[in-house]
């Protein structure tokens, strides 16, 4: 790496401790903002204007374009539809009739769904594709429910439904102008990149990321169509947590155990956003070595003061504990003490942040 390289690294923090037994055996480093629904920073660890991309952490606000398009309106979407549009799935028997019904009230078969293919992260999808003799098709991807909703919003758009990735087209020029709106980013600084599942993704600051979730959760200063879009997502996520990712998933534990006190979205490459809906605070979490693994108590960590206490379900995430193959406990991944001593009050719930 030459030295002009090594400049450009963003400045990033200890978040999270792996320890096996008593020795610490790996250390997740990266940043954290958050925010309010004004843009203003509340707090921030590691440097806050880092650009991010928010891959899939990014779906709750690409599908505000369903509801504003007139899309959920016209087709007759329920809360389970709004769900999985915000999803990365697991390809579970309920994940699949989600998007499969999306898809029949748009009278369009699954060759419409432009988002590649793999292999269902569900067990027993993925074994009865394989005891059939079958391959995964389109629908399986994570994503299928967020590119569901994208057909969607072009046929409300009159656009059409076969180019729905390409950047120029009306559908992700409508999602590039929400995203500029809730998270306060220029929109002619919203430069397309493409993320796994072909659709176009955008790298924002953390801090203007936890300012989106933040708007996400307390819409009120949003023109009224997007902040309408904006309530019904939010609840469609709190009502239906299990299609947002799926069992056994932190994702799902966390918008299930808190009741809609919490909402909350996941991305690849180690990018967690949430907001509490009672404060208005919005939370972007990046681990730079772009794992998942710390966030369970890193988000506990943070979320302690404002939910205490935390709710028994969410227990198990507050220090995991890491098993070798005999089913041992050999060690636990445990959040710093700067990570902790972020938020060390609760925030006033009567008022949304400034």
């Amino acid at each position: 790496m030459s030295v002009a390289a090594a400049e450009t690294l963003p400045a990033a923090v200890p978040l999270a401790l792996s320890y096996r037994g008593p020795v610490v055996e790996a250390v997740h480093y990266g940043q954290i903002a958050a925010a309010g629904p004004s843009g203003e920073l509340a707090a921030a660890l590691g440097d806050p204007e880092t650009p991010v991309v928010m891959r899939s952490s990014a779906k709750p606000l690409q599908a505000l374009a369903v509801v504003t398009s007139g899309a959920a309106n016209r087709f007759g979407l329920q809360p389970r539809h709004l769900a999985i549009a915000c999803a990365s799935h697991q390809g579970t028997a309920l994940h699949l009739a989600a998007v499969r019904e999306i898809l029949a009230r748009l009278e369009l078969d699954e060759s419409y769904l432009d988002c590649g293919v793999h292999w269902p992260d569900d067990r027993e999808e993925r074994e009865r594709l394989i005891r059939a003799g079958l391959a995964p098709t389109a629908i399986h991807n994570n994503c299928s429910g967020k590119h569901a909703g994208m057909l969607a919003t072009a046929l409300a758009l009159g656009a059409p439904p076969r180019d729905y990735l390409d950047p120029a087209h009306p559908v992700q020029v409508l999602i590039r102008h929400h995203l500029a709106l809730v998270s306060g980013a220029s929109e002619i600084d919203l430069h397309p990149l493409a993320d796994g599942c072909g659709a176009p993704t955008y790298a924002l600051s953390l801090r203007s990321i936890a300012t989106a979730f933040a708007r996400l959760a307390h819409p009120e200063d949003l023109p009224e169509k997007v902040a309408l879009a904006a309530r019904r997502l939010t609840a469609a996520m709190i009502a239906h947590p299990e299609l947002v990712q799926g069992p056994s998933s932190f994702n799902t534990a966390l918008l299930q155990e808190t009741a809609g006190a919490v909402i909350a979205k996941g991305g690849a490459e180690g990018l967690f956003a949430l907001a509490l809906t009672g404060s208005g605070l919005g939370l972007a979490i990046k681990v730079s070595d772009g794992s998942g693994r710390p966030w369970p108590p890193v988000v506990m960590a943070l979320l302690a003061p404002q939910l205490s206490p935390l709710p028994p379900g969410l227990a198990v995430y507050a220090e995991p504990e890491q098993t070798n193959c005999h089913g041992a406990v050999v060690g636990t991944v445990r959040a710093t003490v700067a990570v902790a001593d972020l938020l060390p009050t609760p925030l006033p719930s009567e008022e949304v942040l400034p």
